[in-house]
């Protein structure tokens, strides 16, 4: 009897403080080399909208940090699923920056993330082992993926993945990409099923390109050069991310659907990472060209109108979105066939199959 991976629970949390496009104007968006931008806000914002698709994104209260996000994404899933948490093996929460308080720009990671919200959640059980993982944003894919591994391997039965951060406070405020970011936490019990008919994760796909691609996204100073040069924000070459993301992700995930039985015109969702609203939809369409079908309609739900890119956060939290019916006009079924994927830092680049 073969053992499934199957998500079980979900929870996601959404910050209260909603930051609209009109909140940019007053920006004083720099070149790279610190000389003024050449176009009236106006026309920046405009244009970055026809872009990302992005409206508004959510911050969260000063009071907040992303392991305060994650715990309550936690608690959601805990109580989704209805598993004992004494009885949860593993703690994995993907992040990028660790806590940054709301006062400063410096990255807490001592005691880890996991270890955080273990403490919140008053596990007490030793044997519930809580760690981190850096992978960019498809950080929280990974986590499930790395749930599968231990399954499958018969060192846990249930897991708790987490995706959580707080890129507001990470971004500088001269950079026209600082728009595109936001805050949020998306999580899931992942859980091992004695089952006669296979469903959960059907397969995986991973790889990271560093040879060219390393420092595509990277900490760097502000654009403002009078800004105290030890001072890192969140920068990125976004022109060179579209064009590897558009070459690569499309690829990991044909590889990943490849490895089953599982026939393209059967897959009903792609849950890709919420990062740039064209880039999606160019991923979307070339990896359905691969099979030389035309892309389904509604296949790829979204939720970076409204709530941005929370980076680590937006797959799962969109995936509970999905679950109960919050995003207008798609819904998925018990049977179904869907795909997570995402691209980020490192570069990274996961994929998985899904069976409902």
């Amino acid at each position: 009897m073969p053992i499934n991976t199957v998500i079980t629970g979900t929870g996601s949390y959404i910050p209260d403080i909603v930051k609209k496009n009109s909140d940019f104007l007053n920006n004083e968006f720099l070149n790279e080399d610190g000389t003024p931008f050449g176009y009236d806000n106006e026309i920046i914002i405009e244009k970055f909208k026809a872009i990302t698709g992005i409206q508004e994104r959510r911050y969260a209260c000063e009071n907040l940090n992303s392991s305060d996000l994650a715990y309550f994404a936690a608690v959601k899933a805990i109580e989704d699923a209805g598993v004992d948490k004494e009885k949860i093996d593993y703690i994995i929460v993907a992040h990028n920056f660790g806590d940054v308080k709301s006062t400063a720009i410096q990255s807490d990671v001592l005691p880890s993330l996991a270890s955080r919200v273990k403490h919140q959640l008053k596990i007490k059980n030793p044997s519930c082992v809580a760690y981190d993982i850096l992978f960019g944003c498809p950080g929280w894919i990974e986590g499930i993926v790395q749930a599968h591994a231990f399954i499958r391997a018969g060192m846990a039965k249930k897991i708790l993945v987490i995706g959580s951060e707080t890129l507001s406070r990470v971004v500088d405020a001269h950079d026209r990409d600082a728009m595109i970011y936001s805050d949020g936490a998306g999580a899931a019990i992942v859980e091992a099923k004695d089952e006669k008919i296979k469903r959960g994760v059907l397969s995986t796909a991973t790889r990271t390109d560093t040879y060219e691609e390393a420092y595509y996204l990277y900490f760097g100073n502000s654009f403002d050069k009078t800004e105290d040069t030890d001072v890192r924000y969140i920068k990125m070459h976004g022109r060179k991310i579209y064009e590897y993301a558009l070459n690569n992700v499309p690829i990991a995930m044909k590889a990943a659907l490849d490895k089953t039985a599982v026939d393209i015109y059967n897959l009903k969702k792609v849950f890709i990472h919420q990062a740039n609203e064209k880039m999606d939809e160019a991923i979307i369409k070339r990896f359905f060209r691969q099979y030389k079908v035309p892309t389904p309609y509604k296949v790829m739900p979204m939720s970076i109108h409204l709530l941005g890119n929370s980076s680590v956060a937006t797959v799962p939290t969109l995936y509970d979105q999905v679950l109960k019916n919050q995003i207008e006009d798609q819904e998925i079924a018990k049977n179904d066939i869907i795909m997570f994927a995402s691209v980020g830092a490192g570069m990274n680049i996961n994929a998985i199959v899904y069976k409902l």
